[in-house]
């Protein structure tokens, strides 16, 4: 049976290999990377198959997904393809390079998608963003939408809206929003676990509410922060302290570094 290949061992794979395990999900898995170490021990703590040759891991695959770091993608790609003409489904999860400069890399029959899987798949509930080119056939797209499933929610997004994606759905907002909050309320003089509790509260029961749906975030944010009072005041210092103008260029940052990276590949000459 033609097994879900993992190129790269490192932390998002760890993660999705977690949440699959989570999930009793039995279909083959296999990891490669050029670490031996990194393979040594994803199979200690996951029991997963691991095989440190390249193309013996990739003969093997139904589906590959690049998980290796945005600079790292060509030289990976360009081993694969001295084996020649491969046909299977190849999902990149590197951040900010394109389809078009993927598909010069690798091209037919290798058929390209692109992913941004969450690192809170390891727990569950994850969310996977998942862009494909026009006519990608059907038995694939479901091929991929059920292995991103396993590990959580699953929305797909135009290309051309990736990279906003993902700036702005990584759940390091969250933790980074968690810490200063609780850092703040810890100076204020409240005990340091306690803090945590708050900030913890103050975040999740939001996104609990959210999530439900049954209230515009405006009607939340309404129910939250009486006019006049303490919430409302320190909203209002947040913006007038330039909070939401800070998060806009924040985000255009790593929209920034997206484009950054493709333009390394955008150059590269066609696949052979």
């Amino acid at each position: 049976m033609k097994a879900t290949v993992f190129l790269g061992g490192g932390r998002i794979t760890a993660a999705l290999i977690a949440g699959l395990r989570l999930a009793k999900y039995r279909a083959p898995v296999i990891v490669h990377d050029r670490n031996p170490h990194k393979l040594r021990a994803l199979k200690k703590k996951f029991g997963v198959s691991v095989e440190p040759d390249l193309l013996r891991a990739v003969r093997q695959a139904r589906l590959l997904i690049v998980a290796v770091r945005p600079g790292d993608v060509e030289s990976v790609l360009r081993d694969i393809r001295r084996r020649g003409k491969s046909n299977f489904v190849v999902c990149s999860l590197a951040a900010g390079i394109p389809l078009a400069n993927l598909r010069k890399m690798l091209g037919p029959p290798v058929r390209w998608l692109r992913a941004m899987p969450s690192p809170v798949a390891r727990f569950g509930p994850g969310l996977t963003g998942l862009t494909f080119p026009r006519r990608f056939p059907r038995s694939d797209r479901l091929l991929v939408q059920n292995f991103f499933s396993q590990v959580g929610d699953v929305v797909e997004i135009p290309e051309s809206q990736f990279d906003a994606f993902t700036v702005t759905y990584s759940a390091s907002h969250g933790y980074h929003a968690l810490a200063a909050l609780a850092q703040a309320a810890h100076k204020l003089g409240l005990e340091e676990k306690m803090a945590r509790v708050a900030a913890a509260h103050a975040l999740g029961d939001a996104i609990v509410a959210c999530r439900d749906g049954k209230e515009s975030l405006q009607a939340l944010l309404g129910e939250a922060a009486t006019p006049g009072g303490i919430a409302a005041t320190v909203m209002d210092s947040m913006d007038e302290a330039g909070y939401p103008e800070i998060i806009r260029r924040a985000l255009m940052a790593g929209v920034t570094r997206a484009r950054q990276n493709a333009k390394a590949t955008r150059a590269r000459r066609p696949a052979v």
